[in-house]
């Protein structure tokens, strides 16, 4: 079975752009958002790559780490930042993994159970599945993951919404309704009782029985 939310995240220690990861200590109290690829050099990796780089003072203000994988060699993701960097007009400053052992790949259950992938040759197409992302907690748990196919770009502003809504709901009574974004109200949840809601948090507003919204506490 793969993994699955509130799983601790699988550990690792992998060479990469930023030198060797030891992934549970380089957390080190942050959220992360862990992204992969199938392969350097081809075109939608390269957007999304540029996409997170210039997103990183977004990342910074969310208290967020952010790593790459990708199952080329280090040497190779040093020559694709060139790329990335030109594309973003801005440094791509977030460690970018070499995982040709497939260890991160495997570990985090990117692969199909009876992939191939040979040793020489290996093409995008044989790793197609590695594209995934893990929002990962501080406390090392698998919040959010989403899995994308070769053909469609991730779109960067909805994980960086999905992590502002894992951080506004993370141990708190709430849940953030279809297409919430910051600023906007919170489900208040079921196990509190109108009364022990408007006591914390305010006025409630119940739509339904079963739907009651609050302000989100500052």
């Amino acid at each position: 079975m793969g993994l699955r939310i509130n799983d601790t995240a699988p550990d690792f220690t992998a060479n990469s752009t930023a030198g060797e990861i030891k992934f549970h200590d380089w957390l080190d109290g942050h959220y992360a958002i862990l992204f992969s690829h199938p392969r350097d050099f081809t075109p939608v990796c390269t957007t999304e790559f540029s996409a997170v780089a210039q997103l990183a003072p977004e990342w910074a203000k969310r208290n967020t780490k952010v790593i790459g994988v990708s199952v080329d060699t280090v040497a190779e993701h040093e020559k694709w930042k060139h790329d990335i960097e030109s594309l973003a007009g801005n440094p791509a400053d977030f460690p970018i993994i070499d995982d040709t052992s497939l260890t991160v790949s495997k570990a985090y259950d990117m692969l199909p159970a009876d992939y191939y992938l040979p040793s020489e040759g290996r093409t995008p197409a044989h790793s197609a599945t590695v594209r995934t992302v893990y929002i990962i907690g501080p406390d090392k748990k698998i919040r959010l993951t989403i899995s994308y196919p070769m053909s469609v770009g991730r779109n960067f502003a909805e994980i960086l919404r999905a992590l502002d809504a894992v951080q506004a709901t993370d141990g708190k009574p709430f849940a953030a309704p279809a297409n919430w974004v910051p600023g906007q109200d919170v489900i208040l949840a079921l196990s509190v009782s109108t009364e022990d809601g408007e006591k914390k948090y305010g006025h409630v507003e119940t739509k339904l029985p079963y739907l009651r919204f609050v302000k989100l506490p500052a």
